[in-house]
């Protein structure tokens, strides 16, 4: 068999590789529709709450009768809005009421929240479900139509916000409508409401004192029930600010019982104002005390409310740390942005807000010159380079070459619109993925690893496909060439896919937020971007011409092409320790070896090869099995922590959960240790969202590398401009701290800070300043880059 009929193979197989390792790295869960219910109703579902606008009024709405409103939030699993104090971050969830003359509506009855402990915050607020109610007043100027449908019913619109919250934080808003009946019963969600109701604190008969001593309060209260007492008691209180919301019971504060009198003392908030002269305070029943079974709604209730008299005041500690300006600003775009997309999706019947004229232009010509410039990316060179081949074979059969470059421009486009409907699917679940998603996953790693061995093998005439394959497969290149360029232009968008090009990643960021067509769209023209030259080439004659007549050099050239892709192995291999750690990366080495040896025995004639490669086929499969494990199991946190300078394993850095210890960016860093301690990398913190904010209220700029080690151009980037020994000495200079957030494995943390600076993938450079916008530089940096940011501090 010629070794060029043996490429068909080659290329079928990375064909399918590519798309079963995308498939394996979805891990997509189920979560709530994403389109908005219309205005005019009463739900609203975003991927991550749905909430409704519900009524009770069993004796119809009328002066003297119970009527209660409630907004329920029901949220996805890990996700939680908040209580009218957040604690230490957070908002609470606010009602603004439309209604009629004559009605007015009373204070939220907020059921007793649970503490959710984030890293080193605490904040208070709601998981899984609740209703947040209120009373609705009928006052006799209450005058209904006289006559219509509008005289049968009453309508009350609401407009609501909250904050919805794991790792990262979503601002959310919805606006609804219910059509109350007046004269007839609305008692559908009766259940739902006494068991709200019945989740509130009750208040305590008794009194209670506040009285403030140094940095601590020392509190009393009285009429607690007797069921309360000898238990111990969560303290929330209803004011924010004022006391260490994270202190932790029995370590940071005590309590205790002076006979049916509660006392505690408790520390006040570093960041707490002036004093008050009362102070609102709900006290619970810990986690697994149940409420005693009575008619007494004391003694039946699980938590309890006092207003506690300020007896001797606090002194202010410092002035209370407000949003930055740059924050507000961001925000504030996000909510515009929000806006905008809302008013055009009511404008048109189409799903979904349709972009701009010139913004969806500009996606497009980011994307096609993005696609353009990733030809130049190092991970695409050997298949262009293998593709002068198919120019030289075909020699001056211009319709071949042509439909060769036809079929190898469908092979990457379609691809491209296929990973893009991908990750665009896995978004709209819920899922927190960009560019470059299958990678963060170390079994795709290693399955491309696999592959690029294979094929190496290949290349290095160690076997042909056609050995393997049947007689007419064998002839199916020959038959249909096309066929060959097609899965060629697949196979380029899978070595291509770690590699972010410029213009690519704010074309990307912008689309991942379009309309799914506009979206694909975008996709669509990187695709043809990347393909345009090869498709160029196939169309002009002196490309052909210019090459050498087909013979022996052919052969070496296809050997000599072995060597990227072996090359390609090793840097899977080095991603994979990234992820997995050496025992991961070994563990790899091994099987691949296993694998060679496998592939190596099976190309053996006579007896021997089955006796061989039975003995090798059985020692991989016992391999796999011992140590194959370890290729998808994380690092160790240990050896995270103590190898030095890497972007990959900050997981003890990555997320708003993680250590928020504030340093100047010039003697900490963390990592897996490939780089070793150079001064350059010693240089480097992880990044979290948290001490990005705490450097920020300190003054101190900000830089910070969102990077990966599967991403070829971040790599690049690192080795050059972020080590160049100028710029870290401008950086040093500004009193810039360096931070490194590692996208190696997902990070919905990280995920969610890029998507709020218009960016899916990586790598991104930001510079943050206090009270300045954050500024995003180029994909391929240039020391340039830097000082023109550093000259505007």
């Amino acid at each position: 068999m010629q070794p060029h009929s043996t490429s068909f193979f080659a290329r079928l197989l990375g064909a399918l590789f590519f798309i079963a390792a995308c498939a394996l790295s979805t891990g997509a869960r189920a979560q709530f529709g994403t389109n908005p219910a219309p205005a005019t109703g009463s739900v609203v579902s975003t991927p991550h709450v749905r909430a409704e606008l519900i009524a009770h009024a069993p004796e119809g709405v009328a002066p003297g009768q119970p009527v209660w409103l409630g907004l329920q939030l029901t949220h996805q699993p890990h996700w939680h809005t908040y209580w009218k104090n957040p604690g230490d971050s957070g908002l609470p969830t606010a009602l603004n009421w439309q209604l009629p003359a004559g009605l007015d509506v009373g204070e939220v009855a907020w059921p007793v929240p649970q503490k959710i402990r984030v890293g080193t915050l605490a904040n208070y607020g709601y998981e899984g479900q609740v209703l947040l109610a209120v009373p609705l007043q009928v006052s006799g100027a209450f005058k209904p139509p006289l006559v219509g449908s509008a005289a049968q019913t009453l309508e009350v619109r609401l407009h609501a916000t909250w904050l919805v919250c794991r790792v990262e934080c979503i601002p959310e808003e919805g606006s609804f409508v219910l059509q109350l009946p007046l004269r007839g019963s609305t008692a559908l969600h009766g259940t739902a409401f006494a068991q709200s109701l019945a989740a509130q604190p009750v208040a305590l008969p008794g009194e209670g004192t506040v009285r403030a001593e140094g940095d601590r309060l020392h509190i009393r209260v009285t009429g607690l029930p007797a069921a309360a007492r000898g238990q111990m008691l969560e303290l929330l209180p209803e004011t924010p600010a004022v006391l260490l919301h994270v202190a932790e019971a029995g370590k940071d504060w005590t309590q205790a019982w002076q006979g049916d009198v509660w006392t505690a003392t408790v520390p006040l908030s570093p960041e707490r104002g002036d004093s008050t002269a009362t102070l609102p305070l709900v006290l619970a029943l810990a986690d697994g005390a149940a409420p005693t079974a009575s008619t007494d709604t004391q003694a039946s209730a699980r938590a309890w409310r006092t207003v506690a008299t300020v007896t001797a005041p606090w002194t202010q500690a410092a002035p209370r740390a407000e949003v930055s300006p740059a924050l507000a600003a961001a925000l504030a775009a996000n909510q515009a942005a929000a806006q905008a997309a809302q008013a055009g999706a009511t404008s048109t019947a189409l799903p979904g807000a349709s972009a701009s004229a010139s913004g969806l232009l500009a996606a497009l010509l980011g994307g096609l010159i993005g696609g353009l410039l990733l030809n130049l990316m190092p991970c695409v060179f050997p298949v262009l380079a293998i593709k002068v081949i198919g120019f030289a074979r075909h020699g001056s059969n211009r319709r071949a070459h042509r439909l060769a470059g036809l079929a190898y421009t469908a092979g990457v486009v379609l691809s491209f619109v296929a990973l893009g409907g991908l990750l665009l699917a896995l978004r709209a679940a819920g899922e927190q993925l960009g560019w470059g998603f299958q990678l963060q996953s170390p079994a795709v790693v290693a399955a491309l690893a696999a592959l690029f061995t294979l094929l190496g093998l290949n290349l290095a005439g160690v076997f042909e496909f056609g050995q393997f394959a049947p007689g007419r497969l064998a002839t199916l290149q020959a038959r249909h060439p096309a066929a060959d360029a097609f899965l060629s232009g697949m196979l380029a968008v899978a070595i291509a896919s770690p590699c972010t090009a410029p213009f690519m990643g704010a074309s990307l960021g912008f689309a991942i937020e379009m309309p799914a067509v506009q979206a694909l769209a975008v996709f669509a023209a990187l695709g043809v971007g990347m393909a345009l030259p090869y498709l160029a080439a196939s169309w002009l004659p002196g490309v052909a011409r210019a090459l050498p007549r087909p013979g022996p050099w052919m052969a070496t050239f296809r050997h000599a092409m072995a060597f990227p892709m072996f090359a390609t192995v090793v840097w899977l291999v080095w991603v994979l320790g990234q992820q997995s750690g050496i025992d991961g990366a070994s563990a790899l080495l091994a099987l691949l070896v296993a694998g060679s040896a496998v592939v190596w025995s099976l190309t053996l004639r006579g007896r021997a090869r089955w006796a061989i490669a039975s003995v090798l086929i059985a020692f991989s499969a016992w391999l796999a099995g011992a140590i194959g494990q370890n290729i998808t199991q994380p690092a160790e946190q240990a050896l995270l922590a103590a190898a030095p300078g890497t972007d990959a394993g900050t997981s003890a850095g990555n997320g708003a959960g993680s250590d928020r210890s504030i340093g100047t960016g010039t003697g900490s860093h963390s990592g897996t240790g490939t780089d070793g301690p150079s001064p350059a990398s010693a240089r480097w913190q992880p990044w979290s969202a948290g001490r990005v904010a705490d450097l920020l209220a300190l003054g101190q700029p900000v830089f910070v590398d969102f990077t990966a080690a599967w991403c070829v151009t971040c790599q690049y980037n690192k080795r050059t401009t972020l080590a160049d020994a100028d710029v870290l000495a401008r950086f040093a200079t500004h009193r810039v701290a360096l931070l490194r957030a590692d996208w190696t494995r997902r990070d919905p943390a990280i995920t969610a800070a890029l998507a709020q600076l218009g960016r899916s993938g990586v790598p991104v450079y930001v510079l943050y300043a206090p009270g300045r916008a954050p500024v995003v530089m180029t994909e391929i940096i240039h020391p340039g880059d830097v000082y023109k940011a550093l000259a505007a501090l």
